[in-house]
């Protein structure tokens, strides 16, 4: 599914972004610029909403959204590696490559296929100062919003993660930080999803989707063919005894990466390089083949 206009900016951006190593920077175009004063703001009002009633009500319609946007993106997902989740019945980090504004969809999906009705996803604060539907879900789904704040990272975020976790939720942490739009290929981890992990002694459940071109192009486009997904559950990453947080987060990342690796090259048969090739991005026609 593809939003916004042009996309070759973008791609571009992601062309030089891979060629100078630099895997987690921005590269959308259109996206809020917001002052350090505005991001408080956002995310301080967002909890406050939470005390009112009037969020229950907005919660439930925003889930509900959600439930029928994920049926509709994910008709011809597919599943795999469900049988790796066996056996987990508490709270868990859940970590995939982030390529798209609705690839949660299909995280979501399969987190259904377990029987769960819930997932809770870590969030840039940026995206709750979007309008219209998408504004609407960003403030009122089960959305966790992430600003780069130390006080509020050691505070009011680490309270709410530890909260959901050791309610036994599941939480989305997006380890590559920022979207590439359609990027196939698995970007380089930050920590952080992997310290809270640590930090609450739960384990990372592994992901990696992969993205798969179909010969139909998108509508009313001439840049895109359309894509459908395969979820990949590789086995969960667990911190182990006798490790402190630090020891067990760069571990955890370590393994996790490592994982996704693997994935990306079994699904698509050639070895992980940040090369760039024009295949790196799923479903594109380039100009010159238009």
């Amino acid at each position: 599914m593809i939003f916004g206009g042009e996309k070759d900016q973008v791609i571009d951006n992601i062309r030089a972004a891979a060629g100078r190593g630099e895997f987690r920077v921005k590269v959308e175009v259109g996206d809020p610029e917001l002052t350090e004063e505005q991001k408080s703001s956002l995310v301080r009002e967002f909890w406050e909403k939470q005390q009112r009633p009037r969020y229950c009500f907005c919660n439930r319609i925003a889930r509900l959204i959600e439930n029928t946007a994920a049926k509709l993106v994910n008709g011809s997902t597919q599943i795999e590696g469900l049988e790796n989740l066996k056996g987990i019945t508490g709270g868990a980090v859940i970590t995939s490559n982030h390529f798209n504004p609705v690839d949660n969809t299909a995280i979501f999906t399969m987190v259904k296929k377990t029987g769960r009705k819930r997932l809770f996803i870590v969030s840039q604060e940026s995206n709750l100062a979007m309008t219209g539907l998408f504004g609407f879900l960003m403030n009122y789904a089960d959305t966790v919003p992430m600003t780069a704040d130390p006080d509020y990272l050691a505070n009011t975020f680490m309270k709410n993660i530890s909260d959901l976790l050791d309610s036994g939720n599941w939480v989305m942490i997006y380890p590559e930080q920022e979207m590439w739009f359609n990027y196939r290929k698995p970007r380089p981890p930050k920590r952080g999803a992997y310290y809270y992990a640590a930090k609450c002694g739960v384990p990372v459940l592994s992901c990696f989707v992969e993205i798969v071109d179909l010969p139909e192009k998108e509508k009313n486009r001439d840049d895109f063919y359309q894509v459908r997904y395969i979820v990949h559950v590789l086995p969960p990453v667990y911190p182990q005894e006798g490790q402190n947080v630090r020891q067990n987060s760069i571990a955890m990342m370590e393994k996790d990466y490592e994982q996704k690796r693997a994935a990306y090259e079994k699904a698509y048969g050639k070895p992980l390089t940040y090369d760039f090739e024009d295949g790196d991005i799923a479903g594109w026609i380039p100009l010159a083949a238009r």
